[in-house]
């Protein structure tokens, strides 16, 4: 086969919970319907305290609820910050952020079979370390702009384009993605769109849409 004939597999949603989550079963039963209503490749479990450091308490709620159910249904349940809950809670992987734990670090902590992500911003130099370093995907992004996290900087998918005739390592695109603004991501080459308040905040519910998000994906890969 030559370069010419890869297809870059369809692009995949990668859900990330909300910052808060009040209510865990009320969550749990949402997450449920979102993920029977269509793919789903991740779940990313990032729950934050006012003041940007983890919930652990929180997370070890939300883990312990909605592990079993994402997992049957074969979507990566994934920690964000923190190698050490990863395992103590039995997710399948972690997320490393910009100032947390380095990759290596995760790697020693977590061993050889988790997924191991980890945040490159807008700076292909930090996810070429990260992948030289044993992550299995990068995030770059934020692509527009978003609530959900702070410290953001902007990326624009130009990004994507050149990541994805370089390197082979998967990557992620995140930040304000809707379906309204996913296309060009998608086109990119973004291969997960990493989605919060775009399928908890969409008007018509989280399963409606992770159902349009799977449409566009479909719509997308067949072009």
């Amino acid at each position: 086969m030559t370069e010419t004939d890869y297809v870059r597999p369809r692009t995949r949603l990668y859900l990330i919970t909300p910052p808060q989550i009040a209510d865990v079963d009320d969550f749990a039963a949402t997450l449920e319907t979102a993920l029977d209503a269509g793919d789903v490749a991740c779940l990313q479990i990032r729950l934050k305290k006012p003041d940007g450091s983890i919930d652990v308490e929180a997370t070890r709620a939300v883990t312990a609820a909605v592990l079993e159910l994402s997992q049957a249904r074969g979507v990566a349940v994934i920690i964000n910050d923190s190698p050490e809950l990863a395992v103590e809670l039995g997710a399948d992987g972690v997320h490393v952020g910009w100032d947390d734990a380095s990759v290596k670090a995760a790697r020693a902590i977590v061993g050889t079979d988790m997924i191991i992500g980890a945040t490159a911003k807008n700076s292909r130099h930090m996810a070429m370390q990260a992948g030289e370093a044993g992550a299995d995907y990068v995030a770059f992004g934020a692509f527009y702009p978003t609530s959900t996290k702070e410290g953001t900087v902007p990326a624009s998918p130009e990004l994507l384009e050149i990541w994805q005739e370089s390197m082979q390592l998967p990557c992620v695109a995140i930040g304000g993605i809707t379906v309204d603004n996913a296309a060009p991501l998608v086109t990119a080459g973004a291969d997960f769109l990493a989605v919060s308040s775009g399928v908890w905040d969409y008007p018509d519910g989280a399963p409606a849409a992770v159902m349009a998000f799977n449409r566009l994906l479909d719509e997308l890969a067949a072009h």
